[in-house]
Order: C-alpha cells, then sequence, then structure tokens
C-alpha cells in the first residue's frame, strides 16, 4: 500500500489526509512573509464591524445628550434671565426713595422748594416721556443692549448728583457750588435710566415666559418687585449710609455716598444685564411670527409669483422656461395674491387705526383719564414730597421721631400689596365680559338683548372694577383728608396711617386703570391705548408738585410768628401743607365722580352693557 501523496507531489484538489509540510503554523518560519492571515482578517472584520456600529450608536448617544444639553442650558438661562430681571426690577426704582434726601437739598444746598420740586419734575419727565423710544430698542437691540444703556444713565445721573450736592450751595443760593441745573440734568438721566432698566426687565420676562402659562405671574413679579426698590435702598441709605450728629448718635443720610453707592450698585446691574437679559427661542418665535404673516398674505411680491408657481404646479420651473401665456397666467395670479394681501394689510391698518380713532372720540375714555389725571398727581406730588411733609409737622428745633426712609418703605409696602390683591380680586370677583363686547353700540341690537333678564340668574357673587377703583380712590383721599385737617401736626408717628392709605391707593388704581382699559376697549390696541392714559401721571405731577411748592414756599417766606434761623428755608406747620392737602382730597373726590360717569353715566359702559 503505498504512502499518500502531499498537494505538492500529486497536484491533487482534494486529500483525505494533511501532510505535516501543508499545516504551517502562525510564527512558522516557513510560512511566506505575503500570505494572507485569513484568522486575523476575518478577526479584523469582525471587530470593524463591531466598532462601525459601536462609533454609530455612540455619536446617536452624544447627539441626544448633547440635545439635551442645549435644552438644559436653555431652560437655565431663560431662568437666569428671569432671576436677573427681578434684580433689575429691585434696584430700577431708586427714584422713588427722592424723599429720603429732598428735604436736604433745601437744608445743605438752600434749595428752595418750588427748585426742590423741580429737580423731581426733571426726573419725571425723564421717566414717561421716552418710553416708547426704550421700548423700540428692547424690541429691536433686544433686552441687553437698554439694560447697559440704563445702567450708564444711572451712573453718569448719580455721579453727577453726587458731586453737584458736594460742591454745596450752587450761585442762585449765594454759594460757590455748582450751577442748580446740573442737578436738573443729573436727575433727568436719572429718569431716563429708571425707565430704561425697567422696561429691559419686563421686555425679557414678557418675550421668555409669554407664551407659557405662567405670563401673569412672570410679568406680576418684577412689577411687584419694581415696587418695593425704593423700600430697602432708603433703609440701606438711612441705616448704614448716614452722618452722624455731634452727639454720635444716627443723622440724615449722606446724600454724597448714598449717590455714590446707587450709581455704582446700578451701572453694575446695568452691566451684568446686558449679558444676562437675553431672550431664548427667539429664532422660534421670529419663525412662528413669519409663518402668521405668510399665512396672512402679507408677502413680497416675488414671493407672491412662486407662491402662484407652486400652487398650480409650475414650482419646480425655471421662468424662462414657462411659456407665455403660462407666465401671464401666473403673473394675474400673483397679482391677484398681492391684491388680496395688501387687502388683509388694509384691513388690519384700517382696524388699529379705526379702535385709535374709537379709543380717542369715546368720551368715556376722557372720563377715565381726567379722573385718572386727578388721582395719580395728588399720589405723585406726595411720594416725591415725603420728606419735605415730615419736617413740617414739628417745630424747627424739635427732632422727629420718624424719618422718611420709613415712610418711603410704608409706601412701597402698601401700594404693592394694593397692586397685586386688588388685581387677583378683580379677576376674580369682576363681572364675566363678553368677546368684543367694547364694539357694541347703545342702541345695538346685542345690547338691548343683554339688558333683558336672562332665563337663569346668575348665582355667581360679582363685585365690578369699577367699585375696586372707587373704594381705592376714597382710601387714598382719606389720608390726604387726614393730613389736611392737621391730625398729625405735632404727633409725626400718626404720618404712618398717612403714608398707608396713600400708597395702597395709589397702587390700586395704577393697577385697576390698565385692567379697565383691556375691558373696555379689548386688546387689540392696548398699547397704543395704555400709552395714551399713560402719559398723565407725569402732567399730574408736574401740576400737584408746582402747587403743593407754591403754597410751601409762600407759607415758609411768611413764617408769621415762628423762629427760625435767617438762613433757614424750611416751613413749619400745618400752613405749609394744609391747603393743598385739602385740594387733593378735592381732586381724587371729583376723579370718582368722573370714573362713576363713565361707568354709568348716558353713553357710559352700563348704559353699552359692558361687563367691566
Amino acid at each position: 500500500m503505498s504512502p499518500p501523496s502531499s498537494k505538492r507531489n500529486s497536484g491533487s484538489a482534494i486529500t483525505a489526509g494533511i501532510d505535516k509540510l501543508d499545516y504551517l503554523p502562525p510564527n512558522s518560519p516557513r510560512r511566506p512573509l505575503l500570505a494572507p492571515d485569513h484568522d486575523d482578517a476575518d478577526s479584523h472584520r469582525q471587530s470593524g464591524d463591531t466598532s462601525y456600529a459601536g462609533s454609530f450608536f455612540e455619536q446617536v448617544a452624544e447627539g441626544i445628550m448633547e440635545r439635551d444639553r442645549e435644552r438644559l442650558q436653555r431652560v437655565v438661562l431663560r431662568w437666569l434671565s428671569f432671576a436677573w430681571a427681578i434684580v433689575n426690577c429691585l434696584c430700577a426704582g431708586s427714584i422713588t426713595a427722592y424723599s429720603l434726601y429732598g428735604h436736604l437739598f433745601q437744608s445743605k444746598l438752600h434749595y428752595t422748594q418750588v427748585q426742590v420740586n423741580i429737580v423731581s419734575i426733571g426726573a419725571e419727565l425723564g421717566l414717561y416721556l421716552l418710553v416708547p423710544l426704550f421700548g423700540y430698542l428692547c424690541d429691536r437691540l433686544g433686552p441687553g443692549f437698554p439694560s447697559a444703556l440704563s445702567g450708564l444713565l444711572f451712573g453718569f445721573g448719580y455721579l453727577l448728583a453726587a458731586f453737584a450736592y458736594r460742591s454745596g450751595p450752587p450761585p442762585s443760593a449765594g454759594g460757590h457750588g455748582w450751577p442748580f441745573g446740573v442737578m436738573v440734568l443729573a436727575f433727568a438721566a436719572i429718569g431716563m435710566g429708571t425707565s430704561c432698566m425697567y422696561l429691559s426687565a419686563v421686555t425679557t420676562c414678557a418675550k421668555n415666559f409669554g407664551r407659557g402659562n405662567a405670563k401673569g405671574v412672570a410679568l406680576a413679579v418684577p412689577i411687584a418687585a419694581f415696587g418695593l426698590s425704593g423700600m430697602w435702598q432708603s433703609q440701606v441709605g438711612s441705616r448704614l449710609l448716614y452722618e452722624k450728629n455731634p452727639d454720635g448718635s444716627r443723622g440724615d443720610v449722606d446724600v454724597f455716598r448714598f449717590f455714590l453707592f446707587l450709581g455704582i450698585l446700578l451701572l453694575g446691574v446695568g452691566a451684568v444685564g446686558f449679558f444676562t437679559l437675553q431672550i431664548m427661542d427667539e429664532e422660534e418665535m421670529i419663525d412662528e411670527a413669519v409663518d402668521e404673516l405668510e399665512r396672512s398674505g402679507l408677502l413680497a411680491h416675488d414671493e407672491f409669483f412662486s407662491q402662484a408657481a407652486d400652487h398650480h404646479g409650475y414650482g419646480t420651473m425655471a421662468t424662462h422656461d414657462l411659456s407665455d401665456s403660462t407666465f401671464d397666467f401666473l403673473q394675474s395670479e400673483a397679482e391677484r395674491l398681492k391684491a388680496k394681501a395688501e387687502e388683509e394689510k388694509r384691513k388690519k391698518t384700517w382696524l388699529l387705526n379705526e379702535e385709535t380713532r374709537r379709543y380717542i372720540m369715546d368720551p368715556t375714555m376722557w372720563w377715565l383719564a381726567g379722573g385718572f389725571f386727578l388721582v395719580t398727581g395728588p399720589g405723585e406730588a406726595f411720594i416725591n414730597n415725603l420728606g419735605t411733609i415730615i419736617d413740617t409737622l414739628t417745630p424747627p428745633h424739635v427732632s422727629t421721631n420718624t424719618s422718611p426712609a420709613t415712610h418711603v418703605s410704608i409706601v412701597a409696602v402698601t401700594s404693592t400689596l394694593a397692586r397685586l390683591i386688588t388685581g387677583t380680586l378683580s379677576d376674580i370677583l369682576a363681572p364675566t365680559s363678553v368677546s368684543h363686547q367694547h364694539r357694541r353700540g347703545p342702541d345695538s341690537v346685542a345690547n338691548s338683548l343683554s339688558s333683558l333678564p336672562p332665563a337663569e340668574q346668575p348665582r355667581r357673587f360679582a363685585v365690578s372694577r369699577i367699585v375696586f377703583l372707587l373704594a381705592f380712590a376714597f382710601i387714598l383721599s382719606l389720608g390726604q383728608l387726614l393730613l389736611a385737617s392737621g391730625w398729625v401736626q405735632n404727633h409725626a408717628s400718626r404720618f404712618a396711617a398717612v403714608s398707608a392709605l396713600i400708597g395702597a391707593g395709589y397702587g390700586a388704581v395704577f393697577s385697576l386703570t390698565p385692567i379697565v382699559v383691556s375691558v373696555v376697549w379689548g386688546v387689540e390696541n392696548f398699547g397704543t391705548n395704555w400709552g395714551i392714559l399713560a402719559m398723565t401721571p407725569a402732567a399730574g405731577a408736574t401740576l400737584w408738585g408746582a402747587v403743593y411748592a407754591t403754597v410751601y414756599q409762600r407759607a415758609a417766606d411768611s413764617a408769621a410768628g415762628i423762629e427760625r434761623d435767617p438762613e433757614d428755608v424750611l416751613c413749619h406747620g400745618k400752613a405749609c401743607y394744609a391747603s393743598t392737602f385739602w385740594a387733593m382730597a378735592v381732586s381724587v373726590w371729583i376723579a370718582m365722580g368722573l370714573f362713576v360717569w363713565a361707568w354709568r353715566g348716558p353713553g357710559g359702559w352700563k348704559r353699552r352693557g359692558v361687563a367691566v
């Protein structure tokens, strides 16, 4: 039996056995260097397949993690912006602490009461007159830029005011300090900074949370914080940045250091707001607005042509490939779409113009505006002159047992609480309003039907918002009556009741009036409507500030039967303020009559069937 032959010897394709020379171990020196290692190739291919699959799933996981990180980052930035918006508002209302040092302008700089009120009026005008411009900047450039601008305005204003105060009495008062106009300029910048910082914060909250379910709270919190800013700043000034009396006791606020503190603080807050106040998902919000415009047909001319081409199945063809008849047809379709969009745009413009015209031509708007003017003016004048009023309550050489800082805090707290309480209660207890009720005429069929008794009498207890408005306006006048009657004279501790009553009434009126505007005239043109009405506090503060200053200065010049230093420009006694606050109380009562007339008078809201 012959031995089995090998592949090399026999050349056969398949053998039953394996010769020892046919099997070469991987590390054999006789193994060809270029021979492929099939086992290594297979294992490498398997590991490669595994690595490719692993890298794919790793990329998916990394993509999910990156998306989650971005979402978390947006949430964090949104809440960080909200938190810093509250900080902005907590600092922006520094002008409300004016009465903390207003009387020191008289005693240290020898300003007259008229000059003290001119300074506050300059701040009021800076606060109110440029509101549309600052709102435009917030919408166009984002809230960060106005926040930084407000910091610069605050820093410039308070630093200028600090050194103007330190320079001493102006030449008009016989001194060698800076001119009086420098202080007016400084406070005009402070007023502009107040408005700019406040709007940047409120705009941030409105745009970041305006599309959610918590937009009411998101706006109420910064507005309430703004009302509290004067309280804590006045406490810092009176308890930390004060001058020491000769006996070592705590005296008045050190105005120079207080102004430096406010200038540096607000400059820093505005600068930080430049980086932290951001609008999250603004691109998405803009895309939604663009989509809404496209659905409304407000498109450009070339887009109309594309829309017509897509609609008729020519969207994928180039313009030069279309026949003349097809091109003319699409051109006519584009013109039709453009005409339709222009009609929609014209309709929108007509609606807003018509709403503005109806608002201005509505007599009840003027009754409401007149009442708002007559209520807010006395309130603004009282807040701006708290310090000088307190000094009139005691004889010249008798110190009072209270301070302006305390009453600034009382006004701030009661005003803020009144705004929150009346806003909430009026929403809960006010009668239910019907959509587009403000477009009913007094002789309309809908209004006639609404006057008929319903099939089932509603059991829900309802209180009109005008009732709340009248009640808190009367509370405000009650505080003015207590002051005008002399009940507080020589009893400075009783002044807290006056501050609380006026603060509560003032805050509630400012909360209820914009709500009434939105209910009576709708929300389509609310910005314009409320903007027109919101200009009246500046005029009211100017008028009643001038009235108070005139009465005060006249009493100070006469000073019948009162001994005082020749250089003392302060007024002491009931005559300094009594007639002013009697007139203010009468002004508020007239305002209440105007509110009632707009509500229940001929052609009033009750007659129209408007549930307010």
